[in-house]
């Protein structure tokens, strides 16, 4: 289900965009070069956290990295860069980002910086959920020479799907309970999968990602 889900978010609900196109309105790679310079590591988001505290130590401290999918990455030729916006008390953020600093720390072609959703503003104008949205997480991959190859927005791809289907017409309680549900027995392994996979894609010359 989780590969059907996916392909059609990309393919379908998603535009592909050009390897070499900029997410920054107006600007070029060396935007994203300074936006990705401007990040801090995992570790120091961490320590600064304020909210859901204890979920966001819970999930780098106690969360894995299948194997296969470690060397699954660290086969990919170059090096690859995430730009991730996140907020310490998103639901959404806290379920995934911690699972990729995990991977970013166990290749050594693959490295991780975070930024806030003010500062990531224009990206995630530019990149919003399949229903129209500005969300946190919003991942851009780069690659070495700072350029925007490829993006993931808020959620693994089989979580959406529901989320923007039968989960929609949940009141706000039951869809919170479920989807972290959801999240809980994932474990980080689609939103790994689905990161991989799009640096995959960038190596084929497909950079995708959503684009408003």
């Amino acid at each position: 289900m989780l590969a059907t889900a996916f392909s059609i978010l990309m393919f379908a609900g998603f535009s592909a965009c050009p390897a070499a196109v900029s997410s920054v309105p107006g600007g070029g790679s060396d935007d994203l070069e300074a936006l990705y310079r401007s990040g801090i590591p995992f570790t120091e988001f961490l320590a600064a956290a304020e909210e859901r505290k204890a979920s966001w130590e819970r999930h780098y401290a106690q969360g894995d990295v299948d194997p296969a999918a470690i060397a699954r990455l660290a086969a990919v030729p170059g090096t690859w860069r995430v730009l991730a916006i996140a907020e310490d008390w998103c639901s959404d953020s806290v379920s995934t980002i911690p699972f990729l600093a995990l991977l970013a720390e166990r290749v050594e072609n693959l490295e991780l910086r975070i930024i806030d959703s003010e500062v990531g503003s224009g990206l995630m104008a530019q990149h919003p959920t399949p229903d129209g949205r500005g969300a946190t997480p919003t991942v851009i991959v780069l690659n070495e020479a700072f350029e925007n190859v490829g993006c993931w927005v808020e959620r693994p791809a089989e979580l959406q799907t529901w989320a923007l289907g039968a989960g929609s017409g949940l009141g706000n309680r039951d869809f919170v309970t479920k989807k972290m549900a959801w999240y809980e027995k994932d474990g980080g392994r689609s939103t790994v999968d689905e990161i991989i996979a799009l640096i995959e894609h960038a190596t084929a010359g497909e950079a995708i990602c959503p684009t408003g």
